[in-house]
């Protein structure tokens, strides 16, 4: 293949991870993380860390829990990365499913400053975001983390986040990319979103999750919202008992594939996809197309 950026998404469950290996071992490819869970040291079993060491990874369980991670902070790291395993005479394979880091990836980001976070929770109720649209222009009434960030850009910058936002730096060109998704059927996702998550139990997910409690983790931080954390707690704590636990997990987890999946229809209209369910026609297919492109 002449390009030397692949990019590969696709929702939780889907098989990105098996299929990433087999790219890597076909085109000389070292692998980025673009899942924004898989970036927390001591989550790795609730957020389905790949751990196959014979593939160089990059950018995955990196990151305290205690510490919030930004697309932007992504965006550079993951460029950086590219550039390095390009100069190496290597493939950089960008691989998960947050569809904002890819976008990043593609379309650039916005320079917004670095601001310190200030603490404005009180302020954040209905009423005040109603009252001052300039500041909140575009973000969701519910969506806490940006409301906040909205806050402490205004105040230490003077401009409104949206402004900021319309600044797009783009560092690779389009042309530099192969976008590749995956789409099993719901009813294949689903299955495999239980599969997976018995697995995770056996694996060793609950002593994961009674872990992460005893962390002093801020709860705005994103890594809270990591599936199985809160359903975990609640087992634990007797509100619910193991198969409401794998109940409410799957639902949560198939809520999540279904955003993702949205995300793609509406954000990824250019990209090659593939809705293969058995493994060994889906690697086939998508081998023999990255081998043309």
């Amino acid at each position: 293949m002449s390009k030397k950026i692949i990019l590969l998404f696709g929702p939780t469950a889907s098989g990105k991870s098996r299929l990433a290996l087999d790219i890597a071992k076909e085109f000389s490819c070292e692998i980025i993380n673009a899942d924004s869970m898989q970036v927390y040291k001591e989550v790795k079993i609730l957020s389905a860390r790949p751990n196959n060491k014979s593939i160089k990874h990059h950018l995955y369980g990196f990151i305290s829990v205690k510490k919030n991670f930004s697309t932007g902070s992504w965006y550079k790291l993951a460029a950086k990365k590219i550039k390095d395993i390009n100069k190496r005479g290597k493939v950089a394979l960008v691989v998960g499913g947050t569809g904002l880091y890819f976008k990043a990836l593609t379309d650039g980001l916005s320079e917004v400053p670095e601001v310190p976070k200030i603490n404005m929770s009180s302020k954040l109720d209905k009423d005040y975001i109603l009252k001052n649209p300039k500041i909140f222009k575009g973000i969701p009434i519910n969506d806490k983390q940006r409301l906040q960030r909205a806050i402490s850009v205004y105040k230490h910058t003077g401009k409104p986040l949206w402004v900021w936002q319309k600044k797009n730096k783009k560092i690779f060109k389009d042309r530099e990319f192969t976008k590749i998704f995956i789409q099993p059927g719901k009813p294949e996702i689903e299955i495999r979103i239980k599969k997976r998550f018995d697995q995770m139990l056996r694996e060793g997910a609950i002593q994961e999750a009674e872990n992460f409690k005893k962390i002093r983790v801020n709860s705005i931080n994103s890594s809270n919202f990591i599936i199985g954390l809160k359903e975990i707690s609640e087992f634990l704590s007797n509100k619910i008992s193991l198969n409401e636990l794998k109940e409410k997990v799957v639902i949560r987890s198939r809520q999540y594939a279904k955003r993702q999946l949205t995300w793609q229809r509406g954000q990824m209209k250019d990209w090659k996809g593939f809705t293969d369910t058995n493994y060994l026609d889906l690697r086939k297919k998508i081998l023999s197309y990255l081998s043309k492109t």
